[in-house]
């Protein structure tokens, strides 16, 4: 079983507390967890690249801080704060960081 950050007793977190950028590469937080969705936090360094690929759960990105892009089913959306993107299961799609990168990645059946 993966470790959460939050639980049902503890709701609320400060972003500021606990993004973390590695020197290169992605960081991974799972934040919260129930029977119908996932919700982890994703950091991404500058340059970092995740391949495409698809996953069979509705997804959703929420741009926290930094800036990339999304490439979704061939169509490029650009990632900066504020940025709220949904992408259907079984979508290909990859993510490509321009600047450190942070999002929130919920998965959802």
């Amino acid at each position: 079983m993966t470790a959460t950050i939050m639980s049902l007793k503890n709701t609320v977190i400060n972003w500021a507390d606990i993004i973390e950028y590695s020197q290169s590469g992605i960081k991974s937080k799972t934040l919260l967890k129930d029977g119908i969705c996932q919700r982890k936090l994703m950091s991404l360094a500058s340059g970092t690249y995740i391949a495409e690929h698809a996953v069979n759960h509705n997804a959703t990105v929420h741009v926290i801080e930094g800036q990339g892009v999304l490439n979704l089913a061939g169509v490029e959306i650009i990632l900066q704060s504020g940025v709220f993107a949904f992408i259907p299961a079984n979508t290909r799609h990859a993510i490509e960081a321009m600047t450190n990168l942070s999002f929130l990645l919920t998965l959802s059946e």
